[in-house]
């Protein structure tokens, strides 16, 4: 086997994606272990979305066909991707997402299901973090000069910082039934939580399709079902905070669960000796000042992995670890000590490294 360690980074407007390695030639993914695997059907797909590519590897059971035509399913899945960007983007003026975001504050505007499924989502993951987590939180992204048009590296003001706190906070954002609207003029941005939506409806395609096993990758959100290429658990690593060694810091044995990987230590700025991180805190509407590097979330769907690594980040190596624990996540922890690293994990996290 070849293997192959490709770094990926995906800027978000809230955090900086770590590198996620998995077991099958991919970008950001590498095939994990030199055993030659069993004779698998195996087919591969890449494309464009959400500003970002995806992958997906399909696997078949051994002396059978995957029974899909696979250029096909790939117009499926682009059509379907395209679907959920149409909704959830903010780069597409007139997506759902941009028509709820141009609504007149206080009004209740009707939306799709899955646009409100990602909205109690994020409302979930903000009240169970105390607003650590926050798809409101872009005004203050804005002001710190790490929006979608970067700002000269400027340290606010307090009175700045009130002003755009004041159209910033998750409560302001209400569901009932199949409505949503703004108590106040918020704007909502899905940036860490869309991506990983979009895997968790591909991966529910796929289960449509009978397919069994496969991993789904979009802008570093994975996902994967069944058994890999080799027949096994799907193995996936995540890399050692260093732009230089490419090294494997923790490697992770998964068949049903997706992972995401939320960092800082690449975007940042700094104005007289102090740095100042790309990562904002929605409670302080300051950049987060902690030494945690990089965290990894194992849960059940993309879209929940990816919030919780965003909370998480926010919070620290301690207050976060103390959530995970709390709400019973599989967390992986890699924190700057010194000149090194230290590495933690929840109690949860252990059933996800054995083979």
């Amino acid at each position: 086997m070849i293997n192959q360690v490709i770094m990926f980074a995906y800027n978000a407007m809230t955090k900086t994606r770590l590198v996620l390695l998995a077991s099958f030639l991919f970008v950001g993914l590498c095939i994990a272990g030199c055993d030659r695997a069993p004779e698998y059907e195996v087919a591969k797909f890449s494309g464009r979305t959400m500003g970002t590519s995806y992958h997906i590897t399909l696997v078949g059971q051994a002396n059978t066909p995957l029974g899909v035509d696979v250029n096909a399913l790939q117009d499926q899945v682009d059509e379907q991707l395209q679907y959920i960007n149409q909704l959830m983007s903010t780069y597409i003026p007139d997506s759902q997402l941009m028509r709820f975001n141009d609504a007149e504050a206080g009004q209740w505007v009707d939306l799709s299901s899955p646009l409100l499924e990602v909205l109690a989502i994020s409302q979930d993951i903000s009240e169970a973090s105390d607003g650590a987590f926050d798809v409101t939180v872009g005004p203050l992204v804005n002001l710190w000069g790490f929006g979608p048009q970067m700002q000269p590296e400027v340290v606010p003001s307090e009175e700045e910082l009130a002003a755009a706190q004041a159209l910033t906070g998750y409560q302001k954002l209400e569901l009932n039934g199949n409505q949503a609207r703004r108590s106040a003029p918020i704007f909502v941005d899905l940036s860490a939580v869309a991506k990983g939506y979009g895997v968790d409806w591909i991966v529910r395609e796929l289960v449509e399709q009978g397919i069994a096993s496969f991993m789904v990758e979009i802008g570093g959100e994975v996902r994967v079902k069944g058994h890999s290429p080799r027949g096994s658990k799907w193995r996936i690593a995540v890399e050692q905070p260093s732009m230089l060694t490419g090294s494997v810091a923790k490697a992770i044995s998964l068949s049903d669960h997706a992972i995401a990987t939320s960092g800082d230590y690449r975007n940042y700025f700094e104005v007289d000796g102090m740095r100042y991180s790309h990562t904002i805190d929605p409670v302080t509407g300051k950049p987060i000042n902690h030494k945690l590097v990089s965290v990894t979330v194992v849960a059940d769907t993309a879209a929940r992995a990816d919030a919780w690594a965003t909370a998480l980040n926010v919070l620290g190596p301690e207050q976060g670890m103390q959530l995970a624990e709390a709400e019973k996540l599989a967390v992986y922890m890699i924190v700057k000590d010194g000149d090194g690293f230290t590495e933690s994990q929840s109690s949860h996290f252990s059933q996800f490294t054995g083979p």
